[in-house]
């Protein structure tokens, strides 16, 4: 009788756990390696906002929010996307329900008792976790080095996931460490880029100590890249005391990170009232106001208050508020300058072009290791 083929996986998020159940499902001895005393913390984390497992929305739609990298991702999508993903849960005994946004919740919106049965299936089926082994690379052999409490321990294997995690959140133990001994390797490796990300717009203090934390509801933005890319869709983000973070911005953000690092800074369109059309607003602004005040007019002809004439008054002068067309016209197109990406460790996610991800789908990486 052979040997049963052993595998080891590093990284203890949602990406190494799959693998490691994948694995062992194949009949694959796996072992599992993370630098953490437990495996999943981002995952739990995420676990405080709901958990978002992913969303209902029809497949083509939820296809093409991968964007360019849509013909990579597509066929994989297709064998394990939100149908499956959800069948996969409730297989774990969670079940999820559809959010009025669309997307898709465990039921007691947590992720602790996901994570919980997750484990005990994986335990079940052979999977040995080996907890506060932060990986430091190969040895001269390649033999896998971990740093642990006793000190550097080598461990032998033919065959490696790496599940590393971005650079986002170092202190639930994803730091990026890894890609210069993945270079070391010769593989092609590009530094890590936030995803997922707030900006920074340089708020006026009076706008940002009034209104830091408090959500733009019911907005739509609309971006042009100067590459020909372009952006445009309805939802909800936050102001933070340095900028802008929130769904509607995330989901712009890899368009506006790229802007940014390729010129220096990105202007969006903010449509404060996206289902009034442009001669509704007008109208509405043109309408006499007799005594009351342009802010209590605002108020009663458009609903807007708030934060969004807050916004008004920041990117006007007083006298251009004065002036119906101007205001009329900045209502349905606000511009908003994003001058950086917030820092990678508060990012919900990083990137890299190329690297790894492009070298599993093209099938270039090493023998013996995987990502």
């Amino acid at each position: 009788m052979t040997d049963k083929k052993c595998v080891v996986v590093i990284g203890g998020g949602p990406a190494g756990l799959m693998a490691a159940e994948v694995l062992s499902a194949s009949g694959v001895q796996v072992d599992l390696y993370d630098a953490m005393p437990s495996v999943g913390r981002k995952f739990l984390l995420a676990g405080k906002g709901g958990l978002n497992l992913t969303h209902s929305e029809p497949f083509e739609i939820f296809a093409s929010r991968f964007g360019e990298r849509r013909t990579r991702v597509e066929p994989m999508l297709e064998r394990f996307g939100p149908a499956q993903l959800q069948a996969w849960a409730q297989g774990l005994g969670i079940e999820t329900f559809v959010g009025t946004s669309g997307r898709v919740f465990p039921k007691d919106m947590k992720a602790a008792p996901l994570l919980r049965a997750w484990l005990h299936r994986l335990r079940g089926a052979g999977v040995r976790f080996h907890m506060r082994h932060r990986w430091l690379g190969w040895a001269e052999r390649g033999a896998l080095r971990f740093a642990q409490a006793d000190g550097e321990v080598q461990v032998p294997s033919d065959t490696v996931v790496l599940a590393l995690g971005g650079g986002s959140w170092s202190r639930l133990g994803s730091d990026g460490a890894w890609l210069p001994w993945l270079a070391e390797r010769n593989v092609a490796v590009a530094p890590l880029q936030p995803a997922n990300c707030g900006f920074d717009v340089g708020w006026s203090e009076h706008f940002a100590s009034r209104f830091a934390g408090q959500p733009f509801k019911s907005v739509a933005i609309t971006f042009s890249a100067g590459d020909g890319r372009s952006f445009s869709r309805k939802g909800e983000f936050v102001a933070t005391a340095t900028g802008v973070e929130g769904s509607l911005v995330y989901a712009a953000s890899a368009l506006l990170r790229d802007e940014i690092t390729a010129r220096g800074s990105a202007t969006l369109s903010l449509d404060l009232l996206p289902d009034r059309s442009a001669q509704q607003v007008s109208a509405a602004v043109r309408h006499p106001r007799g005594a009351r005040s342009l802010s209590s007019h605002l108020k009663s002809r458009l609903g807007i208050d708030g934060i969004k004439a807050g916004l008004l008054y920041e990117a006007l002068s007083r006298e251009q508020m004065q002036m119906p067309d101007v205001l009329a016209a900045t209502i349905k197109a606000v511009p908003l300058r994003l001058r950086a990406a917030r820092p990678i460790d508060e990012a919900i996610s990083t990137t890299m072009r190329g690297g790894p991800s492009d070298c599993i789908l093209n099938r270039r990486v090493r023998a013996g290791t995987g990502f």
